[in-house]
């Protein structure tokens, strides 16, 4: 059994259910709006993509390529379309965790401030 999950079965329930919801990702407290977020992003989708633009060398050159060559195009939608069109790109359709770079979850304009700041 997981050391985490154990020792949260010995725990008053709402003190078990926060911790269980903090760690899925969901848990709110009253200062936060009504829309969940994840990690700080706007959702499960926006989060990995920029988890994995920041951590992959690969691709955090090639997004930071397309912010410095975008000539007139949005920088996100360069990347996108980097990772889903061409030779290279027919196999980088996703991320590792299964994330379509073009999902239409991912909030454009939260990546295309992230790539700015790369």
């Amino acid at each position: 059994m997981d050391s985490c999950i154990s020792c949260t079965v010995f725990m008053p329930s709402p003190l078990k259910s926060g911790i269980l919801a903090m760690l899925r990702g969901t848990h709110m407290s009253n200062t936060e709006t009504t829309q969940a977020t994840y990690n700080g992003w706007t959702n499960y989708e926006t989060w990995n993509a920029a988890l994995w633009i920041g951590n992959d060398e690969f691709l955090y050159n090639t997004a930071k390529a397309c912010v410095e060559f975008a000539d007139g195009e949005n920088p996100w939608l360069k990347f996108v379309r980097c990772m889903t069109d061409g030779q290279i790109g027919r196999h980088l359709v996703q991320t590792r965790d299964g994330v379509r770079w073009d999902d239409e979850a991912i909030d454009a304009e939260e990546m295309l401030e992230m790539m700015q700041e790369l």
